[in-house]
């Protein structure tokens, strides 16, 4: 691909996720009611390159924080990306879409996703390497299995227009990506799917991954708005609102020791405000913590260690 030919890739790729991120914060403003999103345009400091938009909602009637972050960022590759990242290059570029959005209700599950581009270029701007990366995930505090099937099934119909190889494997990808190894392998949350390092290959070049990319990312709210719906009301206990917030460090244990996005945007210099809008407002971390016997909580925790096939 030529460079007047990358420009214009990418230039097709940033419009599309400011797109989805201002549709995605309309559609979590319009079934919460009551909070709107505050938005934070930035730029890297200190001569590095490239900016973004963040947009961050919270203390409304459901969601009790959320962020909805865009990044075109670009620079040098530095001897710590060599060194951490094994990126092989001269400079790189990337863009794309992350959110994650904690409810009030532990009813309602903690969502998290994010679609990403990134080129690496030799000393002359040429590419010579680029890949696609992204996914979604659902995180319960309490498992409704038919919650678990739609958000997989939707997934999954996305996944199987392209090819009905995909959904089984990026599902396999998941549950084995978000996961805490130091607990014993117990997952994060449900799963849904990951995928990455998605190359131009023959017969799918890169538009082919973008075009995967944009319909994954674009049936996001069709496969979570729906539960939200479903359990918004629910009423709950302070014991509930309890292990929701021991769950939710579990959460934070994955994004500070595991996730890839998080080491990236920390080893790049990236803006730590937005790297770590991930993070649940409040979170328990109580020592040897276990659910009680036969109750709901322990079935959470039974299918986080064992993962199952929800489509």
């Amino acid at each position: 691909m030529k460079k007047e030919e990358t420009k214009l890739f990418r230039e097709a790729w940033i419009h599309y996720v400011y797109h989805l991120q201002d549709t995605i914060c309309k559609a979590l403003e319009a079934i919460d009611g009551k909070a709107t999103f505050i938005e934070d345009a930035w730029q890297r400091a200190e001569g590095r390159g490239g900016g973004g938009l963040t947009k961050v909602i919270s203390n409304g009637n459901i969601f009790e924080k959320g962020g909805v972050n865009v990044s075109v960022v670009y620079g040098h590759v530095t001897d710590n990306m060599r060194k951490h990242l094994n990126m092989d290059g001269d400079t790189w570029f990337a863009c794309g879409l992350s959110l994650v959005i904690h409810p009030i209700n532990p009813f309602v599950p903690t969502v998290h996703a994010n679609w990403r581009y990134f080129e690496l270029h030799d000393a002359d701007g040429n590419v010579k390497d680029r890949w696609f990366g992204g996914g979604s995930d659902l995180t319960p505090y309490y498992l409704f299995e038919e919650d678990a099937t739609h958000f997989h099934t939707t997934l999954k119909k996305q996944c199987d227009a392209y090819d009905t190889a995909f959904y089984p494997l990026y599902k396999k990808e998941c549950d084995h990506y978000f996961m805490n190894r130091h607990r014993n392998n117990e997952c994060r949350g449900i799963g849904g799917i990951f995928y990455d390092y998605l190359r131009p290959i023959e017969g799918r070049d890169a538009d082919y991954w973008k075009q995967f990319s944009m319909s994954i990312s674009s049936a996001f709210l069709e496969g979570y708005l729906p539960i939200v719906e479903k359990r918004k009301n629910f009423l709950y206990t302070l014991e509930n609102k309890y292990w929701q917030e021991i769950r939710r460090g579990r959460y934070v244990e994955f994004n500070l020791i595991h996730d890839r996005g998080t080491l990236f945007g920390l080893k790049t210099n990236g803006r730590t405000e937005s790297i770590l809008m991930s993070l649940p407002p409040t979170v328990r971390f109580e020592y040897n913590y276990r659910p009680e016997p036969g109750s709901e909580e322990e079935k959470l925790t039974k299918v986080l260690l064992e993962p199952k096939d929800w489509a």
